[in-house]
């Protein structure tokens, strides 16, 4: 069996850390894996591979591979790329039966990718081979994520129609409608020509819809610092376009998708912490009330005791799908440890906002304008009330424990072998 056909990887579709079957090219194991997702592309194969190698030994000469992922196109583009292995050492490829799809394409050729930096590039030639070198050169900056745009300077189109321009423009800005906080970040959400590094996606359960990934990537991914770089979109020499209006409704699902599954978590993170609200004002109001101790220390005993409430919850719910990765007894206290940490800063500045609203409350003399002395008593008392400063106290200091406890405490460091 030609050792250049890989298999093809199956069960979900994550990242790993490492690669899992290291294959030496050249001396070395390439830093940049490189993927070329096709489907009945007989006709440019050939000169892709080609101009692909001779660029990029020019700039990085055996560390690279080139994934052909092909979905058993019926040209056979499949069977001509592994024609070309004798010719082209670092090229490797695979033939997909079972699955098929552009974006799951990408994601099973980077699960046996070798390189550090994963890429995606069309193999029909519309995506000009040179701007691989300026994305190379953003992420040897450092850039988590370096992305070929049609809409920063130095890019465009050929000859798009007015409709297809429209169209293209008409799902940027509905995507930024749907998904302000991730199509915000990207000039050229479309794109289908990018680059990340394999630690910002690792380990994250990736699930695109239809033809476009990046979105997916930047949405899911570890994406700190993203670059971008202009290229001109050209028109196909051979094949045919796989532009349809189905590409768009999925997009328009991916995004509605993606926006359920972001808020998902955070509501599933306020329901547990509405769980701890019930056992961290019973503890308090107990404290206060049955034992008589101070405010000070009735607030930190009780929002301790709500803290490793809220804690086990959030790790057999919340954040299960990253615990499942983490299973063992050492990763578990370690995150109870980040949680607790993160929370009792929270703590702090919970306990210093609950004795500023009840300071605040206790100042505020609603006798002086208002003129039902009884209506006054009344809110007076409830404004006054300690419990009130609480609850104030606690919504305010949810979103700082979800913000911090998603990027610090539920996230893949480590994972049991």
């Amino acid at each position: 069996m030609n050792q250049s056909l890989v298999s093809v990887p199956t069960g979900s579709l994550q990242i790993s850390d490492t690669p899992h079957t290291p294959k030496i090219v050249k001396g070395r194991i390439p830093k940049f894996s490189l993927i070329l997702p096709t489907y009945n592309e007989a006709g440019n194969i050939k000169d892709i591979v080609g101009i692909l190698s001779e660029l990029l030994d020019g700039y990085m000469v055996g560390d690279y591979e080139l994934i052909v992922v092909d979905d058993n196109s019926p040209d056979q583009t499949w069977k001509l790329a592994l024609e070309l292995t004798p010719d082209y050492p670092q090229l490797r490829v695979m033939r997909r039966v079972e699955e098929k799809g552009l974006s799951t394409a990408v994601i099973r050729g980077w699960q046996v990718a070798q390189g550090e930096i994963l890429g995606v590039i069309d193999a029909d030639l519309q995506h000009p081979p040179e701007v691989l070198q300026q994305l190379l050169q953003e992420m040897e900056k450092g850039a988590d994520l370096a992305v070929a745009s049609r809409h920063v300077e130095g890019g465009g189109v050929s000859e798009w129609s007015i409709i297809r321009r429209f169209l293209s423009r008409g799902a940027q800005v509905l995507g930024l409608m749907i998904l302000p906080e991730v199509i915000g970040r990207l000039s050229d959400p479309m794109s289908g020509y990018f680059m990340v590094r394999r630690n910002a996606i690792a380990g994250k359960n990736l699930s695109p819809v239809g033809y476009k990934i990046l979105i997916e990537v930047t949405a899911r991914g570890k994406i700190r610092w993203l670059a971008e770089a202009g290229y001109v979109f050209r028109e196909r020499q051979a094949g045919e376009s796989k532009v349809t209006w189905k590409q768009y409704i999925e997009y328009l699902h991916h995004l509605l998708r993606l926006r359920l599954s972001l808020s998902a978590r955070f509501i599933q993170f306020c329901l547990v912490g509405f769980s701890g609200l019930f056992v961290d004002i019973a503890i308090f109001s107990f404290l206060r009330k049955g034992l008589e101790l101070g405010l000070t220390r009735s607030t930190i005993i009780s929002a301790e005791v709500a803290i490793i409430n809220n804690f086990f919850w959030n790790d057999l719910w919340t954040f299960r799908d990253i615990s499942r990765q983490q299973p063992g007894k050492r990763q578990r206290i370690k995150r109870l440890i980040k949680f607790n940490l993160i929370c009792l800063a929270g703590v702090i500045l919970q306990t210093l906002l609950v004795n500023i609203f009840f300071a605040i409350f206790q100042w505020l003399q609603l006798d002086a304008i208002m003129g039902d002395l009884t209506t006054s008593v009344l809110l007076r008392n409830l404004l006054a009330s300690d419990i009130l400063s609480k609850l104030i106290a606690i919504v305010i200091v949810t979103f700082w424990n979800f913000w911090l406890n998603t990027k610090l405490s539920w996230r893949v460091t480590e994972v049991d072998k």
